[in-house]
């Protein structure tokens, strides 16, 4: 079961009390104190492993505590410290205060051990309070408690190319095509009802991540439909590929005009994001009428984009050609490419047009950022 929110209980551990203890051997008379300090609460550590890709491990497990310091002993031995608490999440597991709202961690990539939560320290034993006029303390320090907190773990997948359309047109044909991932394909709207990844190989060690989430409606971001709840999961990803089906009731140009409103109602830093659009079943209209082009030019004449036809792929529109200097317009789509899954048309062309704008995207943002 795929589960990308839940909400826990952590705490770390409680420190050991002191010990409150006197010297006691054969012939020794009035031993001196000689209690061991309590030992430390267990920590509570975030470590991010990426063999797993969800949240679904917490369901029914909702507290999560650190092992308490053991009490200190007599003969000055200290208390046992509490184990410590790792907990293993996902790449891209967010940690929130269920409290204040506030984002504790951002577990993106994969570190060593991350502290969270602090153990509490070990009370002092009554050896640490004998002094000149108190040869016989008869108190020790208690341990200090753990700390608590009740938080939020939020999943947002890590992707290069999150895909965004209407529901059944064909988003996750297309992964099952140009990936590894497996998802669930049917004749009806919402088969997708869990966001997906899949790696996507164009040989020599080239390779991209696709992440494929429930289609948007109109009115998502009142709540309708499933789309917007996973959303946040096509947040980090760095380029959006807008599936927009020509053999749809509503039309390519509603489609895409309703997707990008409802992306900017979410958020307006995803709806900035650099984007390209994919027209899918083009195995549904005839070439030999030329409806297949006739379809492309008028969608980029009703959109008024200014976009120069690709030297090598029919069918294919793109912002810039390989000669061209001048930087993207990320307000405008990269490229429109008139595709197909189910025959294939224009689909490695459209893996290898995605690999290319992947690169340029992040080439552009490392030279503004200089």
């Amino acid at each position: 079961m795929f589960v990308d929110r839940v909400e826990i209980f952590v705490s770390s551990g409680k420190g050991g009390e002191g010990a409150v203890s006197f010297y006691r051997e054969k012939f020794v008379i009035n031993g001196g104190p000689d209690g061991g300090d309590g030992g430390k609460g267990g920590n509570v550590y975030f470590i991010v492993d990426r063999n797993t890709d969800t949240l679904s491990h917490f369901r029914g497990h909702k507290h999560f505590k650190a092992q308490n310091g053991k009490p200190g002993l007599g003969r000055n031995k200290y208390g046992k410290k509490g184990e410590d608490l790792v907990i293993s999440v996902p790449p891209g597991t967010q940690v929130f205060d269920i409290e204040s709202g506030e984002l504790l961690l951002d577990l993106v990539e994969e570190t060593s051990k991350i502290l969270f939560l602090e153990g509490g320290k070990g009370g002092l034993g009554n050896v640490h309070f004998k002094s000149a006029t108190n040869q016989r303390p008869t108190y020790a320090q208690k341990g200090m408690p753990g700390t608590e907190k009740k938080i939020r773990l939020e999943l947002k997948l890590i992707a290069d190319v999150g895909l965004v359309g209407f529901p059944n047109v064909g988003k996750s044909t297309l992964v099952s095509v140009v990936s590894n991932a497996k998802p669930e394909i049917a004749n009806y709207e919402f088969t997708t009802l869990t966001p997906s990844l899949g790696i996507v190989n164009l040989g020599d060690y080239h390779s991209f991540v696709i992440a494929d989430i429930p289609g948007i409606i109109s009115g998502a971001s009142e709540g309708r439909g499933l789309g917007l709840e996973f959303l946040r999961h096509i947040e980090r990803t760095r380029f959006l590929l807008f599936v927009l089906d020509i053999a749809n009731y509503r039309s390519i140009e509603e489609q895409f005009m309703i997707l990008k409103e409802e992306l900017e109602k979410f958020s307006t830093q995803l709806a900035k994001r650099p984007f390209g659009i994919m027209l899918s079943k083009s195995d549904a209209k005839s070439d030999a009428k030329g409806e297949k082009t006739a379809i492309l030019t008028d969608f980029l004449a009703h959109l008024n984009i200014a976009l120069k036809p690709h030297q090598e792929i029919p069918d294919c529109y793109v912002q810039k050609s390989k000669e061209d200097f001048e930087e993207h317009d990320y307000l405008k789509p990269i490229f429109v490419i008139l595709a197909s899954s189910v025959n294939g048309e224009n689909i490695r062309p459209l893996k290898h047009l995605l690999y290319e704008s992947l690169k340029e995207v992040k080439k552009e943002c490392t030279n503004a950022e200089k």
